[in-house]
């Protein structure tokens, strides 16, 4: 897996662009995956704030990780532009019958492949082996592109989870 997408980020936004992240509960299909890609694409063109256009971008990363993008030194991003990008979310899901607002489900890389885990299961999978300190985390709580870029992919012991895994797990 190719885990270099920061290549895949418009070079021209600031690094304090915004940064949303929507992970879906599945992977997209191949079809499916296009049509996401489309209406993203249309989307970033057509995006507005109180009728002046956003610099904006929208693409889908692994197949299952919707990442929106705002350069607000263009063009401040106001509650209604805010609106317009979650019913496109909410439309993609619908549209797809797919969940993109669970943030009790965690995604890690393992085996080089992204593995969904329900947070309650987040003990069992420590206990178990299945993840440790040192797995990669996608810490979709990022909000800038300079976030993203270098704080979307990390290891569990540099996220949240961190102090909870300490805790759960006894894991120094």
């Amino acid at each position: 897996m190719n885990l270099n997408y920061q290549q895949l980020l418009p070079s021209d936004f600031a690094p304090e662009s915004r940064v949303w992240i929507y992970q879906a509960n599945r992977i997209f299909g191949l079809i499916e995956a296009l049509e996401v890609e489309k209406l993203l694409e249309d989307f970033a063109e057509n995006w507005k704030s109180h009728g002046t256009p956003v610099k904006g971008f929208g693409t889908l990363f692994f197949g299952q990780f919707i990442i929106l993008m705002a350069d607000e030194n263009a063009t401040g991003v106001s509650g209604c532009s805010t609106d317009s990008s979650v019913r496109l979310i909410k439309q993609i899901e619908q549209q797809f019958n797919i969940s993109l607002f669970d943030r009790q489900l965690l995604a890690f890389l393992v085996k080089e492949k992204i593995q969904l885990l329900p947070l309650q299961q987040l003990q069992y999978s420590v206990e178990n082996n299945f993840i440790d300190l040192d797995t990669i985390y996608l810490n979709n709580t990022v909000g800038t592109k300079q976030e993203l870029e270098t704080k979307w992919m990390i290891p569990v012991k540099e996220s949240w989870l961190a102090g909870r895994l300490n805790k759960s797990a006894g894991m120094k």
